[in-house]
């Protein structure tokens, strides 16, 4: 560098070459957008610098190198030779990665520039990496002397290295083509192509709810990818097409074109239309295909089931409701609990939102339920057979057959005879005119029909008739099933109370709920079918065989017979003094344990509360019935039963006598046999002679509301009959064991439950018994200071536990007085306000 910058004539004398140009680019790969011709467009002071510039002064310096281009040629040549010369060099201690193994980088010459690695790091490779590496080293010097030969321009050089990287690659090319692409479609992820799938699936999405009918055929895109292998592209796919056809379906049912339909020609509109139907009905086919398919396979059952139930609640009226129908009333009987309850929450939208399919979807289930039943012999699970509740029928159903009945003329002797009213003749255009009039109403009245999702009052009494005799013949069937299973078992002297029939209760509920439907025609079969399965027995010293049955279902049996008897009390003749018996005897049976309370608390309520006057003896017998139930059991049943024996002393004043402490009974036990407490029929028990001490106990039980009922029972033996204490609970006894019950869960701590595997665990443990040589031998020396240590830390615990939930219960009670508190002051605020108000009118 010094040489050259000695003497300034040399440097007069040196040929400049002129600076390195960008690369050749196509006018065709120029692209000038649209805002930059406005910019310079609207700002033409920026675009007349370029006018500015000094064209000969640009020529002059482009120009400075003043000599041949021979001149330049040589020069160029040499310079390019003195960077083929250093290269060798710099090889040495650097080898050139292959370009196929590391991509190059372009400098803002337009030199590529590739990785290079020392021949330390690549002697540490294995042997299949060596061998590798000396063929890229070997194409890459061959590569660099074809370069040298042929590079005589900056231009040509580049393209050269190109064209010898895409050579070296192009040479395997043929045989590496598919191995390549094998690896690269294994190396894309999952996540990759499911995230691809998912915006596809996006896209037709948005594109069907935009414009359906332009783009229909999105549908079968749809249906393509949802057969995809991968598990989470079809779960998404199912979910994807559930919400475009509950934003598609029309409110109308699609039918078949006719062959005279087909032949007519039709506008491009209708055209249009009748297509995109077509498509609707073939897609929306094959993905309940689909969905029916998938329900057999485990990963997809829940997926299926719910885009089903989803379909028929959104859709009820649409084509294709049976076998939507068909595959949700099987599933009411699965063992997954989700699936099942999303079945069942679907049969009861059914049921109540007729107006969606004009009840023909009610009935449609009614029987299939019914059928159901049927084939599998009334093995069920209890829901499948509960969703009748949700059932609405008109009072009126069957007023409309006695209007009927008094409408038809009857058949007389005397007016047979006699001849019809001369009417006057009519002339035959007039009757042409009326007969077309009549034509035109019928058609117009069936388009409405057909249109209109409303039904005519006798359409809709026709359609729930049908499906009333569906529902009692379902109820029937059990209660048939469960006679047959309770008369094979008591001859076999079998007990296993609950196993064999679990739709009895669900059936006995449903019974009491229509009893008021039900003809009168099977009103006495009815009763004595109950009476039977009640576990009633006529001798009394006889103990009864057919124990198949729960307490809880035998009451409900009592339940279900005063229902029907209350509802045809005018038509029924029936005494139900056997239900009274039977009640007064399941009472001991029951266990609040394995029993259900509610039934109890409803038995009491319909039996005893909601009658009539009872009958002395009677009411003296269920009276110390209840008192001796009551200080046996929980506060929910205590409460109860204290409220319905409340209830019996004011309707029957003379009970009250039990009230007294007399040692040998009260006032009326001269006049009664002795009590047994053990007898089976309530008038033999001598109820009379007995005394309700019970109550005095009750009075010091835990629960404040048993308490006070105790009391508030107590103080009636002071009262005159006709007078009635202060009443401290207006509620029936269902709605008093029902309060109790939640205030007793909401007062409850919260307490951390075991691990099912510590449970598993302390179950199969066995206890062996030692003998007393083995105590012997064992060393059984306990250290006294560290017993008591834990024994005082135990009981610690136990005093803060306890300490603990006395808080709580204070905590809660302060919680309740607060909240009486403030309803108190928000009244008083309003008693204020309508006082000021009242003055206010008054002085105007």
């Amino acid at each position: 560098m010094g040489k050259r910058s000695g003497s300034k004539r040399k440097d007069k004398n040196k040929v400049i070459l002129p600076p390195l140009l960008p690369p050749d680019v196509d006018d065709d790969d120029v692209h000038i957008s649209d805002e930059d011709l406005d910019f310079y467009g609207g700002k033409k002071n920026f675009a007349a610098r370029f006018h500015q510039f000094d064209q000969k002064v640009i020529d002059r310096y482009v120009g400075r190198t003043a000599g041949d281009e021979a001149e330049v040629e040589r020069l160029y040549e040499e310079r390019e030779k003195r960077k083929a010369s250093r290269r060798p060099q710099e090889e040495d201690g650097d080898l050139e990665v292959d370009p196929v193994d590391a991509l190059p980088v372009k400098t803002l010459q337009g030199e590529l520039v590739y990785n290079r690695a020392k021949k330390a790091r690549h002697e540490e490779n294995t042997g299949s990496l060596k061998s590798k590496a000396q063929e890229n080293g070997a194409d890459a010097k061959q590569g660099i002397k074809k370069d040298e030969l042929k590079g005589k321009s900056k231009s040509k050089k580049g393209d050269d290295k190109v064209k010898n990287t895409q050579s070296q690659i192009e040479a395997p090319k043929g045989k590496l083509h598919s191995d390549v692409l094998e690896e690269v479609k294994e190396e894309l992820s999952a996540e990759e192509l499911f995230e691809k799938k998912k915006a596809q699936l996006a896209e037709l999405g948005m594109a069907m709810l935009e414009d359906p009918e332009a783009n229909i055929r999105s549908l079968n895109d749809m249906l393509s990818i949802s057969n995809d292998k991968d598990q989470k592209v079809v779960k998404l796919g199912l979910m994807s097409l559930l919400a475009v056809f509950k934003d598609i379906i029309p409110s109308y049912r699609i039918r078949q074109l006719t062959e005279k339909e087909l032949a007519v020609e039709v506008s491009k509109e209708v055209k249009k239309t009748r297509y995109y139907e077509y498509t609707l009905i073939r897609c929306y086919k094959a993905y309940l295909q689909k969905l029916i398919s998938l329900e057999k396979q485990s990963h997809f059952y829940p997926v299926a089931v719910r885009c089903m139930c989803a379909l028929l609640d959104t859709a009820p009226h649409f084509n294709f409701r049976e076998s939507l129908l068909a595959s949700v009333v099987k599933n009411l009987n699965s063992s997954d609990d989700v699936v099942r309850k999303m079945c069942c929450e679907t049969i009861r939208s059914i049921f109540i939102n007729e107006g969606k399919h004009r009840g023909e979807a009610t009935i449609e289930a009614v029987r299939l339920i019914a059928d159901h039943v049927k084939l599998n012999d009334c093995q069920l699970h209890p829901d499948s057979i509960e969703v009748f509740l949700s059932l609405r029928f008109d009072e009126d159903i069957r007023e409309d057959e006695t209007e009927e009945q008094k409408m038809k003329p009857k058949k007389n002797k005397r007016w047979q005879n006699q001849e019809s009213p001369k009417q006057l003749p009519v002339s035959d255009k007039k009757k042409t005119r009326q007969e077309l009039i009549s034509k035109a109403r019928e058609e117009v009245d069936a388009d409405l029909r057909a249109v209109s999702f409303t039904l005519g009052p006798k359409e809709r009494k026709s359609i729930q008739r049908e499906t009333l005799s569906a529902l009692f013949e379902t109820y029937f069937r059990i209660l048939k099933h469960t006679m047959s299973i309770s008369n094979s078992r008591s001859k076999a002297n079998i007990v296993s109370p609950g196993a064999s029939h679990p739709l009895l209760a669900p059936c006995l509920e449903g019974l009491g709920k229509f009893s008021h439907l039900i003809d009168l025609d099977f009103m006495g079969e009815l009763i004595a079918c109950l009476k039977k399965l009640s576990g009633y027995s006529d001798r009394q010293d006889e103990i009864p065989h057919d124990n198949t049955l729960s307490v809880s279902e035998r009451m409900q049996c009592c339940i279900v017979a005063f229902k029907v008897w209350r509802s045809n009390l005018e038509a029924l003749n029936v005494d139900l003094q056997d239900f009274f018996v039977q009640l007064y005897n399941l009472i001991l049976e029951y266990r609040p344990d394995r029993d259900r309370g509610e039934v109890l608390a409803d038995a009491l309520k319909t039996l005893l509360w909601e009658g009539k006057q009872q009958d002395m003896l009677r009411a003296a017998a269920f009276i110390k019935r209840l008192a001796t139930f009551a200080l046996s059991f929980g506060s929910a049943e205590a409460i109860a039963a204290l409220v319905t024996l409340k209830h019996l002393l004011q309707k029957n004043s003379k009970c009250r006598n039990m009230l007294e402490n007399d040692s040998g009974g009260g006032s009326l036990s001269c006049l009664v046999a002795k009590y047994n407490p053990e007898a089976k029929d309530p008038y033999l028990s001598g109820a009379l002679a007995s005394v309700l001490w019970e109550l005095s106990l009750l009075e010091k039980h835990y629960d404040i509301s048993v308490s006070s009922m105790a009391s508030n029972i107590l103080s009636m033996a002071s009262l005159n009959p006709t007078q009635n204490p202060v009443s401290i609970l207006n509620v029936n006894p269902l709605e008093a064991y029902r309060d109790l019950s939640i205030e007793r869960e909401l007062s409850k701590p919260p307490s951390k439950a075991l691990s099912l595997n510590i449970k598993k665990k302390r179950r199969g443990k066995e206890f062996v018994a030692l003998s007393p040589d083995m105590l012997q031998k064992a060393d059984c020396s306990v250290d006294k200071d560290e017993l008591e240590e834990k024994l005082q830390s135990h009981f610690a615990v136990l005093r803060g536990i306890s300490e603990n939930e006395r808080l709580r219960a204070e905590l809660n009670h302060t919680l309740s007085s607060i909240n009486m508190y403030k309803e108190y002051k928000k009244q008083k605020k309003k008693n204020l306000k309508l006082k000021i108000v009242k003055k206010k009118l008054a002085r105007v």
